[in-house]
């Protein structure tokens, strides 16, 4: 059972259960985190077979939360998301029973292999944590938090995932291939009889994730701090290599991952080294590039580097 314990001090060790399962990619892991308690949902691009289930899973344990996984593939189903209703005869009433998003943590494993009927079920269901069957609305569990995987390699027979879907999740993380050190500990505790991420404890419930949430809704962001988001926005929607720039749906998670980035560094206001740090995870999958980009070789890290580099910091020398 989680033990009571300063809500400071619990992030730290909710990484340490976390790091029993996955070894290495600290500061993916951390990130991870910060979009948990920015109330946003993970899309994590990337090589088969890095850890990006057991990372979901672990996480899962660790907060304490139900998790369901769903392996996508064509003959998925938006039911299977939703849920369905079927006729009790003994009861002589229509039953619903759940589908795999009512849960506090949904697995979406490949969603690119998925048709966009069933990719677009999850529209709902992300942005208003409930979803309706048959006219009747059904909530998730509290929190709900979504990490859906696709492998950016081997896209023949996916189906990509439109802009207004990749705008939902308010971040896009890679894992990549550890080092070769992490790499033997791995196959080291793969050898064991007993696999460490068994053994991840709980260390808080969906309860005390929801009232982290809610302290870090209540950190301070300086209306500096809005103008700096806002003139970043800016930068990559009237930038040379751009066609899409930063929505204002992802402004509002710029800021939500910048008041968690504070909350987590022991802070009730934000800085504008937490803008900047989080930055290129929130805008990466959210921006594309102009045909003038692509001919010239210019990769969205290059481009967002620039556009942090463009953009004057803002000082922050008044009292907060």
């Amino acid at each position: 059972m989680p033990s009571a314990t300063t809500p400071h001090a619990l992030p730290g060790m909710i990484l340490r259960e976390v790091r029993k399962a996955v070894i290495g990619k600290d500061l993916v892991l951390t990130k991870v985190l910060i979009a948990f308690l920015a109330g946003g949902h993970v899309l994590m691009e990337d090589m088969p077979g890095v850890g990006k289930t057991t990372l979901a899973m672990a996480f899962s344990k660790a907060l304490g939360l139900s998790c369901r996984r769903v392996q996508f593939t064509p003959d998925v189903l938006p039911a299977d998301l939703s849920g369905f209703t079927i006729y009790d005869k003994a009861s002589g009433t229509f039953v619903y029973q759940p589908g795999a998003a009512i849960c506090n943590l949904l697995l979406a494993d490949e969603i690119n292999r998925t048709s966009p009927k069933t990719q677009s079920a999850l529209l709902e269901v992300m942005e208003e944590h409930q979803v309706t069957v048959d006219g009747k609305t059904h909530r998730t569990g509290e929190p709900f938090i979504v990490i859906a995987t696709e492998n950016p390699v081997g896209s023949a027979g996916t189906q990509l995932l439109p802009e207004s879907q990749l705008d939902r999740f308010m971040i896009c993380v890679s894992m990549g291939y550890p080092t070769a050190e992490e790499e033997i500990e791995i196959l080291k505790r793969e050898q064991s009889i007993e696999k460490t991420r068994e053994r991840i404890d709980p260390v808080v419930n969906a309860e005390e994730l929801i009232e982290m949430q809610r302290e870090v809704k209540e950190v301070f962001v300086h209306d500096r701090i809005f103008g700096y988001i806002v003139e970043l926005a800016k930068a990559t929607r009237e930038n040379e290599w751009t066609e899409l720039g930063l929505s204002p749906r992802g402004t509002v998670a710029l800021t939500a991952m910048a008041k968690a980035c504070a909350w987590l560094n022991g802070r009730e206001y934000v800085v504008p080294s937490d803008v900047q740090e989080i930055f290129p995870c929130v805008t990466e999958h959210r921006i594309i590039l102009n045909m003038k980009a692509k001919v010239g070789h210019i990769k969205k890290e290059e481009l967002i580097r620039r556009v942090l580099e463009s953009v004057p910091t803002p000082t922050m020398r008044q009292k907060y």
